[in-house]
């Protein structure tokens, strides 16, 4: 570890190769021993869980009887070691209690083996100021064997005596090339490259543009500008779009049911209601996460419209569909393409404000129809 330009290689997650910052402050924390609390903050996707994952595992693999085989459980996820403890929100905020019982509590207990022990609070940002008071005090008196690490993609909604009190590690958006090369090389090369490019850094979104239902829903995007651009507004092509937003919540409720059923089962103390109103919040939060995305999509082949109708297809996103949008780019100037991206993104906005989503993409499609096809 003398050489702290060079992470060990359990550090190098798929992305943590790709930020060098933070790997040199990761690699730097083992060599000197790391401190008590950090706060890995980045935008989504960018690597902060895989590093978090790499960095407990090389802690709990410290002065461990069988080093590699602490390193290989506590890389596992969900991981076995009883030593490290991940605590990730379910629904749209860490419930108080699994804060108090999970992390506050637990950590006056010495490890069940080896010297350390790694609590890990995925998407930090999501705990009540409740929660964030009653941490700071484990953050301010932590007992020595005790190692924190916060992971937050909106590390603004932190208390700033929660941020204090932690070493920061940043880590930004991966680049296109990253996350195109992380997709690895069973994903078709034309796909990866949009991926990558309408992902803007996330390699989790990218993840899921390249799987069955992210290919679907930017279908159900396209067709939706296709029926703006064609005048047919009239055929309701939203309906998918909210459609595909809705199974993608659905499934993530289900998930979190079977998820909270397993940890019932182990002993968790957890009323049915509290249960299933969880399971519900994240089904919500994965709809909304899965129809702004389309938006999103929707605002992307706007502008590669644009882009094409100017001449310039090489900085198109949806490189993989170049053939359709320079069918559909025939008369589209840049003003006109400007506002219909204008337009998407206050849909977006709106949306935050709990408006009626159907009724609101309704006349986003309208709006888009009269802008773009005239």
């Amino acid at each position: 570890m003398a050489d702290l330009d060079l992470a060990p290689p359990e550090l190098l997650g798929e992305a943590t190769e790709h930020q060098p910052r933070a790997r040199f402050a990761l690699a730097a924390a083992l060599a000197a021993g790391p401190s008590h609390a950090y706060l890995l903050r980045g935008p989504r996707g960018s690597g902060k869980r895989q590093a978090a994952r790499a960095f407990a595992a090389e802690i709990l693999a410290t002065d461990a009887a069988d080093p590699d085989d602490a390193r290989r459980r506590a890389l596992l996820d969900p991981s076995p070691h009883p030593d490290l403890v991940w605590l990730a929100p379910r629904g749209a905020q860490h419930m108080v209690e699994d804060v108090r019982e999970r992390v506050i509590r637990a950590a006056a207990y010495r490890p069940f083996e080896g010297a350390k022990r790694v609590f890990v609070l995925e998407a930090a940002e999501a705990m009540r100021d409740e929660s964030q008071n009653a941490l700071l005090k484990t953050l301010e008196e932590p007992p020595e064997f005790v190692h924190l690490l916060l992971l937050s993609s909106e590390p603004e909604a932190l208390l700033e005596t929660i941020v204090s009190r932690c070493q920061a590690v940043d880590f930004s958006p991966l680049s296109a090339t990253a996350v195109e090369a992380s997709l690895g090389s069973q994903v078709d090369r034309a796909e990866a490259g949009a991926a990558a490019r309408l992902a803007g850094g996330d390699l989790e979104r990218a993840r899921f543009l390249v799987s069955e239902p992210g290919r679907e829903i930017r279908r159900e995007a396209e067709h939706c500008m296709a029926a703006a651009l064609q005048g047919e507004a009239d055929s309701a092509p939203w309906r998918d779009l909210l459609e595909g937003a809705e199974g993608q919540g659905a499934a993530a409720e289900e998930r979190t049911r079977e998820a909270l059923a397993a940890e019932a089962e182990a002993g968790a103390t957890r009323t049915a209601r509290e249960a299933g109103e969880e399971a519900k919040r994240a089904g919500r939060r994965r709809r909304t996460e899965v129809l702004d995305l389309g938006l999103d999509l929707c605002a992307s082949w706007i502008r590669d419209l644009a882009a094409v109708s100017a001449g310039a297809p090489d900085v198109v996103f949806n490189r993989d569909r170049l053939e359709e949008l320079e069918r559909q780019a025939g008369g589209i100037d840049v003003t006109r393409a400007r506002r219909g991206v204008e337009l998407v993104q206050d849909t977006r906005r709106r949306l935050d404000l709990n408006v009626s989503e159907e009724l609101a993409l309704e006349a986003l499609v309208y709006r888009l129809e009269r802008v773009l096809s005239g």
